[in-house]
């Protein structure tokens, strides 16, 4: 396993630690709630939804992080202004873990920001997330409701090349510390099987350059292409292969994982378990290590 010659950042959000060498703290693992099509959501423009299977979800992620002892956030996205408010109002009343604000909309994000910074959470949401194409009236709005910790995406239409994910971070570290943005969590970007690899490399890259914690929504590269996948492999075979993706960037010593809807956290936390356990006892034997 590896061990980076740069000095390693390590973030704190809400209480939880990302960063660091690898397997020095566990992977955080983040799950999305009220995404398009959750069937907790009944009205996604008014935000209305099911509260008691709402908190089921959050108190078995909070369980399943308890057994495990690898920290959970819980991602926020919405379609509306309105929505967005409820959501966070309610998960915000309903647990402690950290909470990522996720929407493409920036009108929707706003939204979310100004929530968060009136009822006193700033210390636990980060924004999910800028890209390289991101405008600087997006970082202002940043800086205007002094959101510090930021995903940056690093989004490319070459999307098996390294080089293209390394570039795109240097667009968004140009504008970051100009703006206040002081915790940047880089997500090496993945949308479908032949972008996992290069997110990996990608990720190891962001590590030994810049320390930077680095992740991945490494679900992406099945899910992305669910109905194939399930086809071919039947239900069974899907989950198999999701699970696999979402493992992968772990055993590189991922700091964060995007693991995709909130009910997957029953699968994927006791498999990131397993890798992380087993590799944070070689990670100690300093040795055994590749110095990168």
């Amino acid at each position: 396993m590896f061990m980076y010659r740069v000095q390693q950042k390590v973030f704190e959000i809400g209480g939880v630690k990302i960063g660091g060498q690898a397997f020095e703290n566990p992977p955080v693992l983040v799950g999305t709630m009220f995404y398009h099509g959750h069937k907790v959501v009944s009205d996604p423009k008014r935000g209305d939804f099911d509260r008691s299977k709402a908190e089921e979800l959050i108190k078995a992620v909070e369980d399943v992080s308890s057994k495990t002892r690898i920290p959970a956030v819980i991602d926020v996205t919405a379609e509306s202004p309105e929505a967005m408010a409820r959501y966070l109002e309610f998960v915000a009343n309903t647990t402690k873990l950290p909470i990522f604000i996720d929407s493409p909309a920036i009108e929707v994000a706003k939204a979310g920001f100004h929530f968060a910074k009136e009822a006193g959470l700033l210390s636990r949401v980060a924004y999910n997330s800028v890209t390289a194409k991101s405008k600087d009236d997006e970082y202002k709005l940043l800086q205007e409701y002094e959101i510090k910790a930021v995903v940056a995406l690093l989004y490319t239409d070459r999307v098996i090349d390294v080089d293209a994910r390394l570039k795109a971070l240097e667009t968004v570290l140009s504008k970051a510390s100009t703006y206040g943005i002081e915790k940047l969590l880089v997500d090496t970007f993945v949308i479908d099987i032949p972008s996992l690899s290069a997110a990996c490399k990608a990720l190891i890259e962001v590590k030994a350059r810049y320390g930077l914690p680095a992740g991945m929504g490494a679900h992406n590269a099945v899910s992305s292409q669910r109905k194939a996948f399930k086809e071919r492999f039947g239900a069974e075979g899907y989950k198999a292969c999701e699970l696999t993706s979402n493992t992968m960037s772990i055993a590189l010593g991922a700091d964060f994982l995007l693991y995709g809807p909130i009910e997957v956290a029953k699968e994927i936390f006791p498999a990131v378990y397993t890798v992380y356990t087993a590799y944070k006892y070689l990670a100690r034997r300093k040795e055994n290590l590749i110095q990168l």
